[in-house]
């Protein structure tokens, strides 16, 4: 009669086990694959950061002519 109830017991540690260790790799994948798709999916060039250094009017003109001649080079 309790021979069918203590027989399935031992699975329930490895149950706990296997979650424990998906829940741990759920977690390193979500803290690392955010990092990693900003930097794979768009990066801006210097020049498009130069651009809008310019547009929101943070150097002059002639700063921003001497830079981009730099980095056109």
């Amino acid at each position: 009669m309790y021979m069918d109830y203590y027989g399935g017991m031992w699975m329930f540690p490895f149950f706990g086990i296997i979650v424990f260790v998906i829940i741990i790799v759920l977690i390193f994948k979500g803290i690392s694959g955010n990092k990693s798709n900003e930097n794979i999916f768009h990066s801006e060039s210097a020049l498009e950061i130069l651009n809008k250094r310019y547009a929101k009017g943070e150097i002059s003109k002639e700063e921003y002519e001497e830079m981009k001649k730099t980095i056109l080079k």
